[in-house]
């Protein structure tokens, strides 16, 4: 299952106050945008980016918990994607085009990135954004970035290339209708759509930011099924292809279920720490296989640095998961039933205007991995052990 989820190139209207919630890393600095004249569009703004890697996983895996690999090491194109924005006036508009897949969670395999992950194929966001001026209030209608958590899915906007255990249960990009409120230290926006890509516009987001100071904001988010989403209809594409998976196949739990969590940004001087907490439970649904309720909870707290006047900084996260199901379905939100684990991710990183490289190493151990059922669950050809090392090597170009 692959998990892809909220863009953050330029900083279009369409989420002016949760971009303003969402801080992109300070150890990396994101694609700056290259301003054109769109004739009577107006002023537009052109960015983009490619990036690639190299892994090392600590043992092949071919039938253990990470499927879709036997390699333990190999390359991979992360991204390429570009964005076309209009930032101005009362009509706005985002556009970006190309293939995303370089955000790697931890204990998962590397995959090579794709442009049939979503029902908008290369399409990765598009939608037209009303300004009405000297409004805080904006309306945007359109294929967009999900409003939860704190990472993002395009991995240059992250201290880290790999990602938390609280990533990979959110929703990615969907469809709807986002209405965004912004006024002094207050922002909030609500979205209405199909979450997780499926097509049934159910699915209710809400985020809302408060920014105590410069260096001090709080931001809350909700996700929630309104009604059901069946489990013949279609959602993101962990096999590469959107037209080939199914929610019964990917996880009925995940778009049905209600979420809540929060993450706190602080910063002082050039280091910034930003803890995070989330909770998701779907109810027992005998019409999805669902025999009593599931759960899930992670924490995480991540840290960047910058080193002063060099072109190094240092990104890094801790972070424990536990998720809660029963022996009469099998309710998997990471890794396995019941899985219980701890991590830590540790990148250092080079970038000198447009150009980066970085190296990141992490390693996640499964402190329960006995099933409700019974069975043993875990890392390895065998599925017997209990730790997974992983590390990567990349290097981009961004404009």
């Amino acid at each position: 299952m692959i998990t892809m989820r909220r863009q953050l190139l330029g900083l279009g209207f369409v989420a002016a106050s949760s971009l303003f919630a969402l801080h992109a890393a300070q150890a990396m600095s994101g694609p700056t945008a290259i301003t054109i004249d769109g004739g009577p569009l107006g002023s537009l703004a052109l960015s983009g980016g490619v990036d690639g890697y190299g892994y090392y996983l600590g043992e092949t895996n071919n039938n253990g918990n990470m499927p879709g690999t036997n390699k333990d090491i190999g390359a991979n194109v992360a991204n390429g994607l570009v964005q076309l924005q209009k930032t101005s006036g009362v009509l706005q508009f985002t556009v970006e085009v190309g293939s995303n897949g370089g955000a790697v969670t931890l204990g998962t395999a590397p995959t090579q990135t794709s442009i049939s992950n979503f029902s908008t194929g290369p399409l990765y966001a598009g939608y037209v954004t009303v300004a009405p001026t000297g409004s805080p209030f904006t309306v945007s209608v359109g294929q967009m970035a999900s409003l939860e958590g704190y990472e993002s899915a395009i991995d240059w906007n992250n201290a880290n290339q790999f990602t938390t255990g609280i990533f990979y249960v959110e929703n990615a990009q969907d469809r709807g209708v986002q209405l965004n409120y912004s006024q002094g230290p207050v922002s909030a926006s609500v979205q209405l759509g199909d979450g997780y890509d499926t097509g049934v516009f159910n699915f209710l987001q809400a985020l809302a930011s408060y920014s105590f100071n410069s260096n001090n904001m709080l931001s809350v988010y909700y996700a929630g099924n309104l009604g059901r989403t069946g489990l013949n209809a279609h959602t993101y594409a962990g096999t590469g292809n959107y037209n080939t998976t199914s929610v019964g196949a990917y996880g009925s739990e995940f778009d049905n279920s209600q979420m809540v969590g929060a993450y706190y940004s602080y910063t002082i001087g050039n280091l910034n720490v930003v803890p995070e907490v989330q909770y998701q439970i779907a109810k027992a649904d005998a019409q999805l296989g669902q025999n009593k309720a599931t759960s899930n909870f992670g924490a995480a707290v991540f840290g960047d640095y910058s080193f002063a006047n060099t072109p190094y900084s240092l990104g890094g996260w801790v972070e424990y998961f536990t998720s809660h199901t029963s022996s009469l379905d099998n309710s998997n939100w990471f890794i396995a039933p019941d899985a219980e684990a701890v991590g830590f991710s540790a990148s250092p990183t080079w970038q000198y205007k447009d150009l980066f490289a970085r190296a990141d190493v992490g390693y996640l151990y499964l402190l329960n991995r006995t099933e409700p059922n019974g069975t043993k669950t875990g890392f390895g050809s065998n599925a017997n052990s209990r730790g997974i090392f992983q590390s990567t090597l990349e290097a981009g170009l961004l404009f």
